[in-house]
């Protein structure tokens, strides 16, 4: 009997090993010889990337360096994203824009993102606020910051859905953030001081060592689409769910700004790619949107424009591998213009 169980397993792991040297072979012949973590890889949050344009915050958890410069990111001396210069100027408050790599403009120059886009067709001087990577509690607390500093006339907030999940954590990819904790009507921020990011191989579980390097282990979870759960570092310190809850009192806190606001919701590239993600998607974005309308607030659902752009142009029109295109941008920027134009916000002057 116990020779038939090490046969058994002994072809098990035979077979394992003939289609883990299978999965590398298909990557390419160096995969044999290259042997890394696959997890530890994936684990450099936002102030260790290579291009190490993040830097520590003890409110934020990072925001932008200042005065950072790379191929196609650059950051002024105040930590915004760089913007075209208007060929107008007037003597005027500035528009603020804030959110996560939507707003920021990941995959695109600084002359192609939507605030850059938007401040040409405004004829207004617009900030570019977006810090990628951040959920939506921290975009709440960096308008915050900036508001009373840049004294804006308008304020535009972009996000994602995602970017209600991200609430419920204390870190993510790698980097530790700030939280809000619900307490009846009110929220209290939590993890302040921000911790420094702890060291990404320290936060690998006994199978992330265990399988980590595994490409065969990498290629099942990506067919599936567990792999970003297996592989991102983000730290639950919220149940499931909670994000919600905090959208609305998360609004409010913007409309006690007494600023114009529009909030805008835009959506992951796949939303178009599956449908149940989209319907999905879309609950948690209006209800973002309600809790924005019931707060005071202006609001913008990009669901229906950008649906109908991907159906007549294409996905890779709209969208390269996660964020927007500059068309894409372009598309949610004049609808934000359009939108505003027709609230008559802000009042002309």
């Amino acid at each position: 009997m116990a020779g038939r169980v090490a046969l058994l397993v002994g072809s098990i792991l035979f077979a394992l090993g003939v289609l883990e040297l299978g999965c590398r072979l298909w990557r390419g012949p160096d995969w044999l010889l290259h042997w890394p973590n696959l997890v530890l890889q994936e684990r450099h949050g936002p102030a260790e990337r290579p291009d190490q344009r993040f830097a520590y915050d003890p409110t934020l958890g990072f925001v932008p360096k200042l005065g950072h410069a790379s191929a196609s990111i650059h950051y002024d001396a105040l930590g915004f994203r760089r913007m075209p210069a208007l060929v107008e100027a007037k003597d005027q408050p500035p528009v603020l824009a804030t959110g996560d790599s939507f707003t920021h403009g990941d995959e695109v120059g600084d002359d192609e993102t939507w605030p850059a886009y938007l401040q040409a067709a405004l004829g207004r001087r617009t900030v570019n606020a977006g810090v990628t990577g951040y959920g939506l509690d921290q975009t709440i607390l960096r308008t915050e910051q900036l508001a009373p500093a840049l004294r804006p006339d308008l304020i535009v907030v972009g996000f994602i859905a995602d970017d209600v999940r991200r609430s419920e954590m204390s870190r993510t990819w790698g980097t530790e953030k700030p939280y809000f904790e619900p307490d009846g009507d009110r929220l209290r921020l939590r993890n302040v001081p921000v911790p420094p990011a702890s060291e990404a191989r320290d936060t690998l579980s006994f199978w992330q060592r265990a399988f980590g390097w595994s490409v065969l282990v990498d290629t099942v979870l990506r067919h599936k689409g567990w792999q970003y759960e297996w592989a991102i570092d983000h730290v639950r310190a919220l149940p499931r769910g909670t994000g919600e809850r905090m959208a609305c009192p998360l609004m409010r806190r913007l409309a006690a700004l007494a600023v114009p606001t529009l909030v805008v919701a835009q959506y992951d590239f796949y939303t178009w790619k599956d449908a149940a993600f989209a319907e999905e998607q879309r609950r948690i974005s209006t209800l973002v949107l309600r809790c924005a309308a019931e707060a005071g607030l202006a609001v913008l659902d990009l669901y229906d424009a950008t649906e109908r752009a991907v159906r007549e142009q294409g996905n890779d029109a709209i969208y390269r591998s996660s964020h927007p295109t500059p068309q894409g941008n372009r598309l949610v920027a004049e609808a934000i213009a359009a939108e505003l134009g027709r609230l008559h916000i802000p009042p002309s002057r």
